[in-house]
């Protein structure tokens, strides 16, 4: 059985047991979230949402906070003698599937 779920205005697909590593949500870790925007349900009993499944929820735990690697961003404007560098680490959470209730 597995999901496609709506989180950080991103659809990721989801199955029991598997981890995930999403846009920040605010949850300290070991704690437990559930999302209720489920857009579909797939398995043996395929539910298809308009736009979401009524009903339809996904839990998971927390595993960890984390920022990712840092990417440098450059602006550069040729003949000017204009140039700007700026980093930038974006946050992310990681999560396991408990339970995909339909």
């Amino acid at each position: 059985m597995y999901a496609i779920i709506e989180t950080g205005g991103k659809q990721v697909k989801v199955e029991e047991g598997q981890e995930i590593y999403i846009e920040k949500v605010n949850a300290e870790t070991d704690e437990t979230v559930t999302f209720d925007k489920v857009l579909f349900v797939g398995g043996d009993d395929v539910k298809v949402g308009t736009p979401f499944v009524e009903g339809a929820s996904v839990t998971a735990k927390v595993e960890k906070q984390g920022r990712q690697k840092k990417i440098r961003v450059y602006k550069y404007k040729r003949r000017k003698n204009y140039h700007r560098t700026q980093g930038h680490r974006q946050p992310y959470t990681k999560l396991v599937i408990n339970k995909i209730n339909a």
